[in-house]
């Protein structure tokens, strides 16, 4: 059959996979990452009722 095109092409890569140096998987796992790091920051200075550095006593 010449001409046929699938309409769902075979994964090659799994999209979630962790992998070194700058790869979208990669970026991927650094922006979870990064907002895992945040959403802690937030709930550090709500529930303690300090700054991020005022509770880790920087300032």
């Amino acid at each position: 059959m010449t001409g046929f095109n699938n309409p769902t092409p075979p994964v090659l890569d799994a999209r979630n996979a962790l992998r070194p140096r700058f790869t979208p998987q990669s970026e991927n796992w650094n922006g979870r990452f990064a907002m895992i790091g945040f959403l802690s920051v937030v709930l550090i200075e709500v529930l303690s009722g300090q700054g991020f550095l005022h509770f880790w006593g920087i300032l």
